[in-house]
């Protein structure tokens, strides 16, 4: 079941089409990663959908509510982490998290358990009482994460959530997110860093020129685009024969020679047999494996092989 649907969603900016015709699902209990170069219209998208931006055309549905007509009932159910940090330096921890649970109706018992639930959730119980001031960015970044969720949405929108911060810091928010989606909430990452969506999204989706041009789990990207893997094998010797007896497996793509013969990178079409079969021509040809490499597509490769560009690229 879907929980977010884009309809044939447009943004104009005079006669500069930034989204364009945006048609796709999120289902429910997902953890969606929205992938995109920069001015790919991926903040445009983020924004109309947590109704920061009215779009030009479509419509943009949340558990069945249209963010045109029913805003109001859409905006209830999402959770906004924002690229830039959205707290107040000169309140406590504490202080941040009652703002904004007071801005979606909690009140009275229900508002202090729910303050306290986030901030333990983010590990920021203990410091309550300090202002954000006092903080580091990783602890500002859960503190923002704590804003968000303390009215427990079904839909949580993390905008580039670990821009700038440690690593240790960083692990936590990952974790939080898995911990978040465990407990029932759908999830929309958007990241520069595509280790990051790799390690925690069910489901990807690229943007490019506004355009959705391709969405679906990593192997079925992968599939989709024919990625190949690739095999290095370093042997301890060169034959001709061998070589060409290779390049003629049916699964075989490519298959480039290097370090004087004696390293052979095979490009393969996923193939059951492909490793067993090419083991057994250098074993029947007497040539001697001395290291064998597996290198898969990671998100990188598929991201540049669609993009042509990298994730990063200005």
């Amino acid at each position: 079941m879907s929980l977010v649907a884009f309809r044939e969603v447009v943004k104009k900016y005079d006669t500069v089409l930034t989204v364009n015709h945006l048609t796709f699902t999120i289902g429910e209990g997902e953890i969606f990663g929205l992938l995109g170069p920069n001015g790919a219209g991926k903040s445009t998208t983020i924004h109309m959908l947590s109704g920061l931006l009215d779009p030009s055309g479509g419509d943009i549905l949340v558990d069945g509510f249209s963010i045109r007509k029913q805003p109001v009932e859409v905006k209830k159910r999402i959770g906004l982490v924002p690229q830039e940090l959205a707290i107040y330096e000169t309140l406590t921890a504490r202080e941040n998290v009652t703002f904004f649970a007071k801005l979606y109706g909690l009140k009275g018992s229900l508002l202090r358990e729910r303050v306290d639930e986030a901030l333990q959730f983010v590990g920021l119980l203990e410091r309550a009482k300090d202002k954000p001031s006092t903080f580091s960015g990783g602890m500002k970044r859960r503190l923002n994460i704590a804003c968000a969720i303390m009215h427990r949405p079904k839909l949580i929108i993390m905008d580039e959530p670990t821009v700038g911060i440690d690593p240790q810091s960083r692990n936590h928010i990952l974790e939080s997110v898995k911990a978040l989606n465990k407990m029932g909430s759908t999830v929309i990452y958007t990241s520069h860093y595509m280790e990051e969506v790799e390690s925690i999204c069910t489901r990807i989706g690229i943007l490019d020129q506004g355009k959705l041009i391709a969405v679906g789990t990593k192997d079925e990207l992968k599939r989709q685009l024919g990625q190949q893997e690739k095999l290095i094998f370093e042997i301890d010797r060169h034959l001709e024969s061998a070589i060409i007896e290779m390049e003629e497996h049916p699964s075989v793509q490519q298959l480039d020679v290097r370090d004087q013969g004696l390293t052979l990178e095979v490009s393969v079409k996923e193939s059951p047999s492909i490793l067993q079969d090419l083991l057994f021509i250098l074993q029947k040809h007497d040539i001697h494996l001395r290291t064998l490499t597996r290198v898969e597509p990671n998100l990188e490769s598929l991201f540049l092989q669609m993009t042509g560009r990298t994730l990063r690229d200005e």
